[in-house]
């Protein structure tokens, strides 16, 4: 792309299908290109579950794409986008089956990933690139796109849409005089969870010192079990809404906490996204790649002794993004660490908090 070009973006599709954590990193690039753009039309191509969150994200169309209908999921995508032609398509997902739904969406420009991120020959889907970053956070990676328009560089921020009734919900919900402390203790792969016995000595920690605590996540039987194990270990009255809420009404209640606590999963950067502080507890992934983008701060992680052992390297000299492997690297983190932590994020968020 280049100056001349810019004012044929008018009509922009976006492809990224998911996950919930990086969808909260594209919204930042989303809104970015339309506080420069005011009268852009947008077309986000996304998963089901993805777009539950961000309903009602403003001047955005959603095309739904069901990743799990097989050959169906793309031939109902080309029949939704047929007679469409967009100026641009921003091609975010590197999974091959996200480079196939790009076939169906018909683009005079398809920009993509530079090389070294376009993994599962993303390249050949695109005839265009964005400039290559170094050592580059998720979300900036995403803030790329924009900058490949000729979208001046901002610093992220959002505005995710939240019904009166669900910001309702979630007051009555942690109705309380007290602070509220969340725990999302679940990712999305059990290794990458913090065990049950820290999570349940950190609620302790925060219940003593005058805190509510809730415990959040979806309805899997891995998250309802873990939430299970943290009520039977903790010594004080937790909430466990576990599987109890939507998208937008969790949101909504990480938006009321006073902090979260989590390893690396979706509401963790719906936090962000709502200005809550994050404490994001990391030993798998970098977190300088994947961690909570304005909380780095209070990051408790063991992620570069995890990966210099495992790869017998200095993280320096090791390619950005490589995972650690293993299912017991998460007890490389303790509980003090996590104390240390909660009261750095006290006396900097909530000097009036502070113990």
């Amino acid at each position: 792309m280049n100056p001349g070009q810019l004012a044929q973006v008018n009509n922009l599709c976006i492809l990224r299908l998911s996950a919930i954590g990086d969808v909260c990193h594209a919204v930042a690039m989303v809104q970015q290109i339309q506080r420069h753009w005011p009268n852009i039309k947008i077309t986000w191509v996304i998963g089901k579950i993805e777009a539950a969150l961000l309903q009602g994200l403003p001047n955005v169309e959603f095309v739904i794409f069901d990743k799990k209908a097989g050959f169906t999921g793309y031939q109902e995508l080309r029949k939704t986008l047929k007679g469409r032609n967009f100026d641009v398509l921003l091609h975010m997902q590197v999974a091959l089956r996200a480079s196939l739904a790009s076939l169906c969406i018909p683009a005079k420009v398809k920009i993509g990933f530079d090389h070294f991120r376009a993994k599962e020959g993303q390249w050949l889907f695109t005839n265009k690139k964005v400039a290559p970053l170094k050592n580059p956070h998720v979300l900036e990676g995403f803030l790329g796109f924009a900058q490949a328009l000729g979208v001046p560089s901002q610093p992220p921020s959002w505005e995710i849409p939240i019904a009166d009734e669900d910001m309702l919900w979630a007051s009555e919900a942690l109705s309380t005089s007290k602070p509220i402390a969340v725990l999302a203790p679940a990712a999305s792969k059990a290794e990458r969870n913090w065990h049950s016995e820290g999570y349940a000595k950190t609620a302790d920690y925060l219940a003593e010192h005058g805190f509510d605590i809730i415990i959040c996540g979806g309805p899997t039987t891995q998250e309802k079990l873990l939430a299970e194990e943290i009520i039977s270990l903790s010594n004080h009255r937790l909430h466990n809404l576990v599987g109890k809420t939507s998208l937008k009404q969790l949101l909504a209640m990480l938006k009321l906490a006073h902090l979260v606590i989590a390893p690396d999963t979706g509401p963790a950067h719906m936090a962000v996204t709502v200005g809550t502080p994050v404490i994001g507890l990391y030993a798998h992934s970098n977190p300088l790649r994947t961690g909570p983008y304005l909380y780095q701060d209070y990051v408790v992680s063991c992620y570069k002794e995890s990966i210099e052992r495992q790869q017998n390297a200095p993280l320096t000299e090791l390619p950005w993004g490589i995972r650690a492997k293993g299912k017991d690297l998460m007890r490389g983190i303790t509980f003090n660490q996590v104390k240390d932590k909660i009261q750095l994020l006290l006396k900097e968020q909530y000097p009036e908090l502070a113990f």
